[in-house]
Order: structure tokens, then C-alpha cells, then sequence
């Protein structure tokens, strides 16, 4: 029996329901470094890769979502979907063609992505946080809400500047013989 992970029950919601890719990329990006050794690894990152995929793909960024989502399809190929509840055949279906239009850069409008869930459990756990959040399972892209399309644009990235700049900053002084 598998206890499914919050973080993968919130990824699938935000997937979902705020369409939020970016939060699913945060989500499981968080809970696979706190969890090296997981025996889903390799499908946390598959997800992770499929969520930023379409992140770029909305966004318009067709070259960027076709090399992520080439290398989510090849992680998500090999992994145990189905012991998450997710229908692999029904993955692959939606996933290799949109690859194949997205590699022909073909500017068709952007439509949502859904994976169909055959796990009672799990869609039972999405429906009851979709209903606590106040979310709609299923609902579109909101396609009008820069705060979601570009995220990535909009977040307070300081902590990450200020510790680049501190290794930077030590390892110049390191090559110049100063400790």
C-alpha cells in the first residue's frame, strides 16, 4: 500500500485546479530534495519536468517546453505511473503528439494538459483539497493572469541572489589566496 505524498496530491490540485505550473514545479522540486533516495525519484522529476513544460508552452516559449517536455516523456515512459494513479497510456496519447507540434514550433493556441487519475484514493484526496482550497477541479488555464502565465517573473528571488553572491564571493577569495 503506497501512502501518497502531500506534495503530490498539492502538485496534482495546482495542476489541476489553479493550473498553477510553476507552485507544481515548487511543490515536488521541494519534496524530491528532502526525499533523495524515494523510489519514485525519477517520476517526481518526470512530473516536475512535464509541469515546467507547460509553464514555457503557455507562455510561448515552444522550443524551451519542447526540450522539457521530450525529457519529462522519457523519465515518465519508464516510470510506475500507475502506482500513483495516473494512466500512463493516457500520458503518453496526449504527450507525444503535443511534443511533435511543439517541435515543428506550430503556434497553435495553448490548451490544458489533464492526467487522468484511476486511483480512488487519490482523486478522492484531490477532490476533498480542491474543495477545502476552494478550487475547481478541472478548471481552464486562466490565460489572463500574468501573476500564474509568468510567474517565474514575479518572485522574490533575494535569498537565492544574496547566496550566490556569498559563494561567489568566497570562491574569488579563495582564488586569490585569501581566506
Amino acid at each position: 500500500m503506497i501512502t501518497f505524498p502531500n506534495a503530490y496530491i498539492s502538485y496534482l490540485v495546482e495542476f489541476h485546479a489553479s493550473r498553477d505550473y510553476f507552485e507544481c514545479h515548487e511543490l515536488l522540486e521541494e519534496y524530491w530534495k528532502e526525499h533523495p533516495g524515494d523510489p519514485f525519484a525519477n517520476t517526481w522529476v518526470g512530473l516536475i519536468q512535464l509541469a515546467v513544460g507547460l509553464y514555457h508552452e503557455r507562455r510561448g516559449n515552444l522550443r524551451g517546453a519542447a526540450k522539457m517536455l521530450v525529457q519529462a516523456e522519457q523519465k515518465l515512459s519508464l516510470s510506475p505511473l500507475e502506482k500513483l494513479g495516473i494512466d500512463k497510456d493516457s500520458l503518453q496519447k496526449q504527450l507525444i503528439p503535443r511534443i511533435a507540434a511543439l517541435q515543428a514550433e506550430d503556434e497553435t493556441v495553448y490548451s490544458d494538459f489533464n492526467l487522468r487519475i484511476i486511483n480512488d484514493e487519490v482523486f478522492a484526496l484531490c477532490k476533498q483539497a480542491c474543495k477545502d482550497r476552494g478550487l475547481v477541479w478541472g478548471s481552464p488555464s486562466p490565460l489572463d493572469d500574468d501573476s500564474i502565465i509568468h510567474r517565474h517573473t514575479r518572485r522574490d528571488r533575494s535569498d537565492v541572489i544574496a547566496e550566490r553572491l556569498k559563494a561567489y564571493t568566497a570562491k574569488k577569495r579563495e582564488r586569490n589566496g585569501l581566506s
